[in-house]
């Protein structure tokens, strides 16, 4: 949600309210993604929504992939956990792909945000992202080594994200044990020109990315502690699935 679609309420917040008022009492949770900055911004669209989930994705690193100051996002997810302690927090955590990864401060970011957040997810960071000081929505894959690394490290879920498909889902969740995977790109309708089309799901690919996260949990074994991380009161997006 962008600020223009927040200044604007009369006219296209109602559907975002209704939506996420459709989930209560259901089994399905909802999320909320602001993609501005300002504190007193985000207070008040998170009291008008009411999510389950706020999901907070700035990028966390300058172009060249060095850390920035965390000490606003601390302050604004404590201040939020304050004021709104029944919304769980997920926090995206930059991850390069595979051939950038060596000596990237994932591990570092995420240790220093750990304590207020309830979920992590990993996405991709190119350094060039496709909304600028956010990640995500690249279609590349993260290095599974680095997100491997930072499940073991990490004392609340990591859902894998970055890249992911129905195609490729199952042996990312095996090599990393992470607490369930998300997918935005490659869930995807796509156009005439085999394009994806944001914000437009191919249900038939969510489908089939759904089974095979649970056939990953299966794989895992249901007695396994990522397993049992996974049947916690856990958000779940558009292709974004908990085994």
């Amino acid at each position: 949600m962008t600020t223009t679609y927040w200044g604007h309420p009369h006219k296209c917040a109602m559907p975002l309210k209704e939506v996420c008022l459709m989930t209560n009492g259901t089994g399905v949770k909802n999320s909320l993604i602001p993609l501005f900055k300002e504190p007193d911004v985000i207070y008040k669209a998170v009291d008008y929504y009411h999510p389950h989930f706020v999901h907070f994705c700035e990028t966390l690193t300058d172009k060249k992939g060095a850390r920035i100051n965390p000490a606003l996002f601390i302050q604004v997810q404590s201040e939020l956990k304050k004021r709104f302690p029944e919304i769980g927090i997920i926090r995206s955590i930059p991850v390069p792909p595979k051939v950038l990864s060596g000596g990237f401060p994932t591990l570092e970011i995420a240790a220093e945000l750990e304590a207020v957040s309830d979920l992590f997810l990993t996405d991709t960071w190119l350094g060039e992202e496709p909304v600028e000081g956010y990640i995500g929505i690249t279609g590349k894959t993260v290095d599974r080594r680095m997100a491997g690394r930072l499940v073991s490290q990490s004392r609340i879920p990591v859902i894998l994200a970055g890249g992911l498909s129905p195609f490729n889902v199952y042996d990312a969740l095996i090599d990393t044990r992470a607490a369930g995977a998300d997918s935005c790109t490659h869930t995807n309708m796509l156009d005439g020109n085999g394009n994806p089309v944001r914000f437009k799901k191919d249900f038939a690919k969510v489908q089939r990315f759904v089974a095979e996260v649970r056939r990953a949990g299966e794989a895992i074994g249901a007695g396994s502690d990522v397993c049992k991380a996974n049947r916690s009161d856990c958000a779940l997006g558009a292709s974004e699935v908990h085994m």
